[in-house]
């Protein structure tokens, strides 16, 4: 019998529909300089997930500022977060994001130095 606590701490990531994800929350997510970073990371790993620590641009960025960046990636559409034991992992919305914004994603990360 589960007890009615045991689930109460739980993480849940919110992901924006694709329909609900603007060009304005994209570009904004990703004029973040650490954002960018984290993101381009992320499109290395395409067809898979980093953790957020594998993820995270500098290994002395605090905790509290990667999370940050992640949640603005994830309630832009960018990208998506699961649970998966104790980490959480992070993959780019890359069909998703294409699919509302033809060519932007990689008109993007053309130009990023």
């Amino acid at each position: 019998m589960q007890r009615p606590y045991e689930n109460e701490h739980m993480t849940r990531f919110v992901h924006p529909a694709p329909e609900d994800i603007t060009l304005a929350g994209v570009l904004g997510a990703l004029s973040d300089p650490m954002r960018l970073r984290i993101f381009k990371k992320l499109l290395e790993r395409r067809e898979g997930s980093l953790s957020c620590s594998a993820a995270a641009p500098c290994p002395e960025m605090a905790k509290s500022t990667l999370s940050h960046h992640f949640r603005v990636l994830r309630d832009a559409g960018l990208i998506r977060t699961t649970k998966q034991g104790v980490e959480n992992l992070n993959g780019v919305r890359w069909d998703e994001v294409n699919a509302r914004f033809p060519g932007l994603l990689k008109a993007i990360m053309k130009f990023q130095p």
